[in-house]
């Protein structure tokens, strides 16, 4: 599987031991950005992880900043995506398991970083149960963002 990891200034620590994480687990990382601790906007690179998922260059991607809610939010706008912002890894499991969830936000300043690695290990790992009640709801979520977007502003 092909993983888009970025982060921000807050989480630039983080971004290379996770890196090696998901490439022990068999996957490559495309990196999204950014380089090191100068401060950057987090909406660029959560963009930049969702353009690279939507656009097909990454099966999924994880996008840390300070609380990974603004990340989030910003994903959550790009056509397709359905982020998951996930501080432990029972939501990282549910995200995956019960809404096909697509990219994983995590918050660099919640979190420590052998607990970001533990979600994102159970996110990676764990399937779409495909379970038909599950399907049906990402299928709404799915007509729903068609719905909005051919709405007049």
């Amino acid at each position: 599987m092909i993983v888009a990891l970025g982060v921000d200034h807050a989480a630039f620590p983080y971004k290379q031991p996770l890196a090696q994480d998901i490439e022990a687990l068999g996957h490559r990382v495309v990196d999204c950005g950014t380089q090191n601790t100068a401060s950057v906007d987090y909406p660029t690179i959560a963009f930049a992880v969702a353009h690279a998922v939507r656009d097909g260059q990454a099966d999924v991607g994880i996008f840390l900043c300070g609380t990974g809610i603004g990340g989030c939010i910003a994903a959550n706008k790009v056509r397709g995506i359905r982020a998951a912002l996930c501080h432990e890894a029972f939501t990282a499991r549910m995200s995956r398991e019960h809404n096909d969830a697509n990219m994983l936000c995590i918050g660099a300043r919640v979190v420590g970083l052998s607990l970001a690695s533990e979600i994102v290990r159970t996110w990676l790992t764990t399937p779409f149960s495909g379970d038909e009640r599950h399907a049906r709801r990402v299928r709404m979520l799915a007509e729903a963002e068609a719905l909005l977007e051919s709405q007049p502003s």
